[in-house]
C-alpha cells in the first residue's frame, strides 16, 4: 500500500481549495446579478438573486423528494440474488 500513487484529490489541502473554488465561482455569479438587466416576466424575477436562490431551493426540494422516494422504492439487498 505504501507503492500506491498519491492523487492530487487525496490531499486534504487540494479537496478545501475546489471547495472554496466552488463557493467564490457561486458567490461572483449571484453578485453577478447586479450587472445586467432583466425582463421579468413576473414582479419575482426581478428580485435581487431570484434565480440562484430559486434554483438552490429547488435543488434541496429534489433531494427531499428523493430520499422519501427511497423508502417506497428500497428493495432488500438480496431481491437479484433470489
Amino acid at each position: 500500500m505504501a507503492d500506491e500513487k498519491q492523487y492530487w484529490l487525496d490531499k486534504p489541502g487540494s479537496v478545501n481549495k475546489v471547495t472554496r473554488s466552488v463557493y467564490a465561482i457561486c458567490a461572483l455569479l449571484f453578485l453577478g446579478d447586479l450587472f445586467y438587466h432583466k425582463h421579468p416576466h413576473f414582479e419575482v424575477e426581478a428580485w435581487f438573486g431570484f434565480y440562484g436562490i430559486y434554483g438552490f431551493i429547488a435543488c434541496v426540494l429534489l433531494v427531499l423528494a428523493a430520499k422519501e422516494l427511497r423508502k417506497v422504492l428500497k428493495r432488500d439487498e438480496d431481491y437479484y440474488d433470489r
